[in-house]
């Protein structure tokens, strides 16, 4: 490897470690809104929004590896970048057809949940759906 700054970039989720590359650039979407990280890039922890993470690679300027994230914790420090997230999926390892029954299960349940008037039941539906859409999303970039 070159002697250039490089960011190491883990995803963790309860069930191990889903991702861990070199990369030039980091972009995620943070509550607040979309953060590019390069190396040098001074501390931070932000919350994560249900979204994808674009993750370059240093093998090659087109060498762009996409991560499904649902939220979670994103922290920069010393060059590297570490998610901690409840769940996250590598566009390669997603099965479109279980996201795309999930999306329907949530899209159900947001009808159901609007003809009974349940608030708490209609808020986790759409975040099943927001889930749902993003993994379908992610996996279009393979």
């Amino acid at each position: 490897m070159e002697n250039k700054e490089v960011l190491n970039v883990n995803v963790v989720t309860p069930n191990g470690l889903v991702y861990d590359h070199h990369a030039t650039i980091v972009v995620a979407k943070t509550v607040s809104g979309e953060l590019g990280i390069l190396p040098k890039h001074a501390p931070i922890i932000a919350p994560l929004a249900i979204d994808e993470v674009r993750i370059r690679r240093t093998d090659a300027d087109t060498h762009v590896d996409w991560v499904a994230v649902n939220g979670g914790i994103l922290e920069v420090r010393d060059n590297t970048v570490t998610i901690i997230a409840d769940s996250a999926e590598r566009e390669r390892d997603i099965d479109v057809s279980r996201a795309e029954r999930a999306k329907q299960r949530a899209e159900q349940r947001i009808q159901e949940a609007k003809e009974q008037h349940d608030a708490d039941q209609l808020r986790r539906a759409e975040v099943a759906l927001h889930r749902a859409m993003n993994r379908i999303k992610v996996s279009k970039h393979t």
